[in-house]
């Protein structure tokens, strides 16, 4: 038991480590992944679609550095700006979207890849935390199985 959660640990620890060292790579590849979901999105229910859309209205944001990334998509060509970026859905036609000089003022004009990072950024402190407590509860697994190994083979010697 004590070397399975040793190896559990170990592990934990690697992975930790990892996330560490290739955080930049991490956000790079974030980022063209969000780049090409927004070259990608298209007028059919996809998870691309799904996933930029729900990025844009949860955090209130348009586009990977700003709204302007969505002239450079197919999609802004057939139909502009998409719905998911505007502040009030009742207040958004979709001429206002073909226009990037009325859709400054009725979308979001942050960029959503500062956004994620630095919401991810935040949150990464909480999620060290909790990693430290359970690594702590693994430790003390490991020695309080160590030390019942032990006082079990004692007691196997003394009877004897």
């Amino acid at each position: 038991y004590a070397m399975l959660l040793s190896l559990i640990f170990l592990i934990v620890l690697v992975a930790a480590v990892v996330g560490f060292v290739f955080r930049h790579e991490i956000k790079t590849n974030f980022e063209s992944n969000l780049n090409l979901a927004l070259k990608d999105y298209n007028v059919t229910a996809d998870r691309h679609r799904e996933a930029v859309d729900t990025i844009q209205r949860t955090l209130h944001c348009c586009g990977v550095q700003n709204y302007s990334d969505w002239e450079r998509t197919e999609y802004f060509r057939q139909k502009g700006i998409p719905r998911s970026c505007c502040k009030s859905q009742d207040d958004c036609s979709e001429q206002d979207l073909k226009d990037p000089n009325k859709a400054k003022l009725k979308v979001f004009v942050d960029g959503c890849f500062f956004l994620v990072t630095s919401t991810m950024e935040s949150k990464m402190s909480v999620v060290a935390g909790i990693s430290f407590g359970i690594a702590c509860f693994q430790l003390i697994g490991i020695i309080l199985a160590c030390c019942l190994s032990r006082y079990i083979t004692n007691n196997q010697y003394e009877m004897v």
